[in-house]
């Protein structure tokens, strides 16, 4: 995925301003982080694709943050009806009662701490796993913390990108078949 002939960036970079818009807030909930990436269309290569949305994800104010942060449920309840949130999860899936419940205290614990949901880049983590980061998370300071999400954040929006751009990639594909 690496020149603007790959049919997702390509689509990507053909589709409306408003298009766009509305499927870079189902990677990232953040206003300005979907606008800073939209302001930089047409993307060459994916990689100038992942490097403006780590560039507009190192950028965001405080309640650009927590907005963007406001799109992700709690690890171990991921949205009904989002495959995204399921699949990003998976993890959790298997959890015994006695995980999921230890999870569940962990992510009260966090968001009265912090004010908000424990973020981690869940995919292909383990339960134990989450369970550790939170646990190690917890003793963070705010400012400390807020780095951590921001680290996080720009793991999963580059995976959701990626993810965009190829399943995006397969149904172009498949149309024309």
């Amino acid at each position: 995925m690496t020149s603007s002939s790959t049919p997702g960036l390509a689509r990507f970079n053909t589709l409306a301003d408003d298009e766009v818009a509305a499927v870079l807030h189902e990677v990232c909930a953040s206003t300005a982080w979907g606008r800073a990436v939209l302001s930089r269309r047409p993307y060459t290569t994916a990689e100038d694709l992942f490097s403006a949305s780590d560039t507009a994800t190192a950028a965001l104010a405080a309640p650009d943050l927590a907005e963007a942060m406001a799109g992700h449920p709690p690890i171990g309840r991921p949205k009904p009806g989002d495959p995204t949130s399921s699949r990003e999860q998976r993890g959790m899936a298997d959890a015994s009662e006695e995980l999921r419940a230890e999870m569940l205290e962990l992510n009260l614990a966090y968001q009265e701490r912090f004010g908000h949901v424990f973020l981690i880049c869940a995919t292909g983590a383990t339960g134990e796993r989450m369970r550790d980061a939170v646990r190690s998370r917890i003793g963070n300071s705010p400012e400390r913390e807020r780095e951590h999400v921001r680290t996080e954040l720009g793991k999963i929006n580059r995976i959701r990108l990626t993810r965009l751009l190829t399943d995006d990639a397969h149904r172009i594909a498949t149309e024309r078949e």
